[in-house]
């Protein structure tokens, strides 16, 4: 019972004399910390406002200001470690030393980061922008650090870690799709007719007016001749405006008398002589 009592008191010593050896360090570590969070932040937002008012991207804003909130408060730990007698030279070798392992043992994460940065940086493409990459097609949604997310028609989310995207090729084409459709008539249909028919459609339904619509003979084919429609629609109503589309220029094109011809294939029989028959 005694020991116990003992020990008690010397813990109870230990914590008073070190209270009141480092009472005031502690208080103006805890001090200095308060306001270097207070610091971080308002100056993390100012960043972020001056960014948006020079109209930079959103996403670069956004990590230009967790940046400056990530330095400042690491510069603020350090000081606050100086200021109650923690040596900080071991510590960063400590750190050292385990980020090395670390980062052989997260290789691939930290490409992700790595990747991240550089596209936050180089911005091949920004939030809004449609890109395809890696089969995929879709809307930028965000892009972190380490991952870029899209979206597409059907508002399914796809997650793409950044490093499938550095040194992949990038289709972006903004906010606008292309719409690639080929519509078949006859020989005998006159080309300024079904061209101003075609262009008609388009034009009604709203999808020659941000981009001019290219239309012209894609190929003489064995039935018919061939025109190859190409517009642009905003992405995320790319299925419906390409079904709606195909739904009015076959409309369109009936009611113009134009001959939407079908595959045929001329069978001859040859009559042979009963010589040959019998042979």
């Amino acid at each position: 019972m005694q020991e116990d009592i003992d020990k008690f008191k010397e813990v109870y010593d230990l914590i008073v004399t070190f209270f009141v050896t480092y009472s005031f360090q502690l208080l103006g570590a805890l001090i200095i910390l308060i306001i270097g969070l207070l610091i971080s932040n308002r100056l993390a937002r100012l960043v972020l406002a001056v960014c948006e008012r020079h109209q930079l991207d959103i996403t670069l804003s956004k990590f230009l200001a967790s940046c400056t909130r990530i330095i400042i408060i690491v510069m603020v730990g350090v000081i606050c470690l100086g200021k109650i007698g923690v040596s900080v030279t071991p510590l960063v070798a400590a750190i050292g030393a385990a980020s090395l392992g670390a980062g052989l043992a997260v290789q691939g994460l930290l490409s992700n980061y790595g990747a991240g940065l550089n596209i936050i940086l180089t911005r091949p493409f920004v939030v809004g922008d449609t890109i395809s990459v890696q089969g995929v097609t879709g809307i930028v949604e965000e892009v972190r650090l380490a991952t870029t997310i899209l979206t597409d028609e059907d508002e399914v989310t796809i997650t793409i870690p950044n490093r499938h995207i550095v040194g992949e090729i990038i289709h972006n084409s903004k906010s606008c799709r292309v719409v690639e459709a080929s519509v078949g008539v006859a020989y005998d249909s006159d080309p300024e007719t079904v061209r101003a028919t075609l262009v008609k459609v388009l034009e009604e339904n709203g999808v020659a007016n941000n981009r001019q619509p290219q239309i012209g003979i894609d190929n003489f084919a064995d039935s018919s001749i061939n025109y190859a429609v190409r517009f642009w629609v905003p992405t995320e109503h790319f299925h419906e405006h390409r079904l709606k589309i195909n739904d009015r220029l076959l409309d369109a094109l009936r009611e113009a008398g134009i001959q939407i011809p079908f595959p045929q294939r001329e069978v001859r029989v040859l009559e042979t002589t009963k010589t040959t028959l019998l042979n």
